[in-house]
Formats: structure tokens, sequence, C-alpha cells
């Protein structure tokens, strides 16, 4: 069996685990307003549907977020969620 092969026959196996849209000065972007925006749902009287009906979002948006799966959240979605909630935290 040749290397060529092998590795490709691997490759089929074990896929990737990065995603190709995330790159990691993005995911740190991600990160970080992840920890603001927890932070700010902590302080606040806030729950999570109270929280989504005032940003614009999903429910599921604001659950993932606390569940700590980026992934399914993009910046844009992140940034209203943190404008949100400053406005509504004294």
């Amino acid at each position: 069996m040749s290397t060529a092969y092998s590795t490709a026959y691997a490759e089929t196996l074990d896929p990737p685990r990065s995603s190709p849209d995330l790159d990691v000065r993005d995911l740190e972007k991600r990160m970080r307003l992840m920890r603001i925006i927890t932070r700010l749902i902590a302080i606040s009287d806030l729950g999570s549907r109270d929280i989504a009906r005032r940003a614009g979002l999903p429910v599921q948006k604001v659950s993932d977020l606390l569940a700590g799966r980026l992934e399914h959240l993009n910046i844009d979605e992140l940034n209203v969620l943190r404008r949100t909630l400053e406005l509504e935290v004294p």
C-alpha cells in the first residue's frame, strides 16, 4: 500500500476537526464577546426569553451562547446581544 493512498484513506476516516469558516481571530473575537455577554446576563434580571425577544433573536441562540456553542452565532448576533444587555444593565 502506498503512502499517498493510506493518507487519503485516513483523511476520509478522520476529517479535519476545525471548521474552515472559523479562523483564530474570529474565534477570539467571539470568545471575548461571549465572556462579556455572559457577565452582563449574570448581573441582569432578565431571563433568556426576555433577552432573545429584546435582541430580536431566537431563544435558541441565547441558549447556544450560554452553552458555549459559539459556532451557532456570528459576530453580528453577538454584538446585538451585547448592545441589548448594555442598555438593560444599570
